[in-house]
């Protein structure tokens, strides 16, 4: 549908501008939805509001007004009426994004378990959110916990092989039994048979040991997760022994972004910028055996001054190079876990203007909902990995280092 000319987008931002207030945002989005509404409603009518026109099948009659929660504010929503049938943008109103009833649902369920009145009105001031029906909170919340619910344990079976997996954990700050904890968050990526990327799960764990991510592996394996041939993700000892324990066909390419903090600690002050650029160097290579040949030059390089960095490179080898067993169109996507880091921006994004969850519900109430709509973005958009590439990867899986054997211990710093 095309908006008719009575809509005119430069005239109305220079206006806009013109009268800017700290409320501009707020305003600009107020005006641009009701005039999509307006032009969606004359599109319907067959004519413009006003006009004579033997095309014209219906006509406006006035408004009703709805209330619309967003981050910039709740804004006033006037849905044009019509003298014959009705007019209801679902585009809008029922199929709002997720992350944003989760705000609110989230705040709702602050004061309901008693958290600070003062600091609540602060919350609910920087989401500009005006008023809170009881009523409509509970409707939210529950049709918002059942979607995240069926969303968490969706069967993955469809959808599979998911020939490449990355698991990341952030931390939350949690109020339980009147004190503030941390409480970890798993979430694991992969992509699936079309080439497209998928939220495969997410859980709140009390912290991050070799239960918690063995439980969450087997829930996903028990929902269908099969055909992994490569799992990307940090040094941590109990996740990398719950990838060989339930993933045993697996092979673990250890994130070079993290690799690099632990090296880092191994190295001196003075030494680090040259391992740093010749630990770089490698990556730069154009195929596997270059890759090799530059690793091995690194050890050579490094041994002869600081023979405790070069055993600790040398043990890390086959972790580091794993990526070469695959084509190497899909190298930058598979030898680090900075696609999960941007995703964890976008979840820290939304969940910093909470702060402090007033219980886990709450967690898995917005973390989910912003997981589901990243989701439905990958679904909606283009392939992360194109069918034939992703062909080859497989055909490759005869050539993957076993990476359950023998993991190092270290924990990486800044992992969560």
């Amino acid at each position: 549908m095309t908006a008719p000319h009575i809509i005119d987008p430069a005239g109305l931002l220079s206006q806009a501008l013109t009268d800017a207030s700290p409320d501009l945002m707020r305003h600009l989005l107020s005006t641009v939805i009701n005039s999509l509404l307006s032009a969606e409603a004359d599109a319907v009518c067959g004519a413009e509001y006003g006009m004579t026109s033997p095309e014209r099948v219906n006509s406006r009659n006035g408004y009703r007004h709805r209330e619309l929660d967003t981050r910039v504010g709740t804004i006033d929503v006037a849905i044009p009426k019509l003298r014959s049938g009705t007019y209801f943008p679902e585009w809008l109103l029922e199929r709002r994004k997720r992350a944003e009833a989760a705000l609110v649902s989230v705040v709702a369920t602050c004061y309901l378990l008693g958290v600070s009145t003062r600091r609540m009105d602060k919350l609910v001031q920087s989401l500009g959110i005006t008023s809170l029906s009881k009523s409509q909170v509970s409707r939210m919340v529950c049709d918002l916990d059942a979607q995240v619910h069926a969303f968490r344990t969706r069967p993955l079976g469809d959808s599979g092989p998911f020939t490449f997996v990355a698991a990341d954990a952030l931390t939350m700050k949690v109020r339980e039994q009147g004190r503030v904890v941390n409480a970890v968050v798993l979430v694991a990526t992969g992509v699936n048979a079309d080439g497209h990327r998928e939220i495969l799960g997410v859980k709140v764990a009390t912290s991050e040991t070799r239960q918690a991510w063995n439980a969450f592996f087997a829930d996903l394996v028990a929902r269908g997760l099969t055909g992994v041939l490569l799992v990307t993700s940090d040094a941590h000892a109990g996740l990398v022994d719950a990838i060989a324990a339930n993933l045993p066909g697996a092979g673990w390419q250890r994130c070079r972004t993290h690799f690099a903090a632990n090296l880092l600690a191994v190295t001196p002050k003075s030494a680090w910028p040259a391992v740093k650029t010749m630990l770089h160097s490698v990556y730069d290579q154009p195929d596997p055996d270059s890759v090799r040949a530059q690793f091995n030059k690194l050890l050579d390089s490094v041994g002869r001054s600081l023979p405790k960095v070069a055993a600790y490179l040398d043990d890390a080898r086959a972790d580091l190079l794993a990526f070469t067993s695959f084509p190497q169109q899909i190298w930058r996507q598979i030898w680090s876990n900075n696609p999960n880091e941007r995703l964890n921006k976008e979840i820290r994004r939304r969940t910093d203007v909470v702060g402090i969850f007033p219980d886990r519900d709450a967690v898995i109430r917005l973390v989910g909902a912003v997981l589901a709509e990243q989701h439905d973005e990958w679904t909606e958009g283009r392939r992360y990995f194109a069918l034939d590439v992703l062909e080859r990867a497989r055909k490759a899986s005869t050539n993957i280092p076993d990476g359950g054997a023998d993991q190092p211990e270290l924990e990486t710093t800044g992992t969560l």
